[in-house]
């Protein structure tokens, strides 16, 4: 098992180099066009993608213990974090960023196109580099006909409660480390990811990224098309938004209502 565990991070590793080698280039090509963005975001959901293929891979098949998985979910999120170079990685997120002014409706939509065409590329991509047997662990999965199987283990409606309560927990961590210097936020927001995978991955897998999930969860047998949109998309939709309006609309509206929140200010005031 240690044999497949290095080849596997080799395997990511590879992936992330490769990924920032095209970004870095596309970008210089494309760098007196709008279209570097949809580049980098193209590639980066793709880099996105295929590391958690393997990941899962890891801890599906490969079966290591849950404080390895963890340590490489929360190393492989501040990879990204660091490496992404403005890509957002989550159909979830592209919203909250058109909802803020910080993109145009059009600019979201086109990014969430991008996002979705990487997710494919990469649920494609990945058997074809299982394929080549580098470990056992690759050997067997081919063997087994590369083989999925739900990790929904509750009802539908538990399910995208954990997912939406997941997606609330993330964009929290993501909206209250945004002044955080990025070296430092990254850490941050890749804590509130491990956090939530080992709470919630039990039940869903702990996605909460609706491009991500269409890569690595719609394939697998179990439930039907419909009921991992549900889950996988409508969860996450209504967890990000819930932060999202919690913290613009319902706390500001709360604190300028509330008499005792106030007290302590106009204390210092008449000080």
């Amino acid at each position: 098992m240690t044999a497949d565990v290095a080849v596997s991070l080799v395997l990511i590793a590879g992936i992330v180099a490769l990924s920032d080698a095209t970004r870095r280039l596309l970008t210089r090509a494309l760098a007196d066009t709008e279209l570097s963005v949809y580049a980098v975001e193209l590639v980066s959901t793709f880099q996105l993608c295929c590391c958690t293929h393997e990941l899962r891979l890891l801890s599906e098949v490969g079966g290591i213990e849950p404080r390895l998985a963890l340590t490489l979910t929360y190393l492989a999120a501040v990879i990204h974090g660091l490496t992404f170079s403005g890509a957002i990685g989550n159909p979830s997120g592209a919203l909250e960023h058109a909802y803020h002014a910080r993109l145009s409706g059009w600019s979201a939509l086109r990014r969430i196109a991008c996002q979705f065409a990487a997710a494919a590329a990469a649920r494609a991509a990945v058997p074809v580099i299982w394929g080549l047997g580098l470990s056992g662990l690759h050997a067997r999965h081919k063997l087994l006909g590369y083989r999925c199987i739900s990790p929904i283990h509750a009802s539908l409606p538990k399910a995208a409660v954990v997912e939406l309560a997941c997606a609330f927990a993330v964009q929290t961590a993501i909206t209250h480390t945004r002044s955080v210097e990025e070296k430092y936020r990254v850490h941050a927001v890749a804590a509130a990811i491990a956090t939530v995978v080992y709470a919630g991955g039990s039940v869903t897998g702990a996605v909460f990224n609706p491009a991500l999930a269409f890569s690595t969860q719609f394939p697998c047998s179990g439930h039907s098309f419909l009921e991992y949109c549900l889950v996988y998309w409508l969860g996450p939709l209504l967890g990000t938004m819930g932060s999202v309006l919690l913290f613009d609309k319902l706390v500001p509206l709360l604190w300028r209502k509330s008499p005792s929140l106030q007290l302590p200010l106009e204390t210092k005031k008449r000080a």
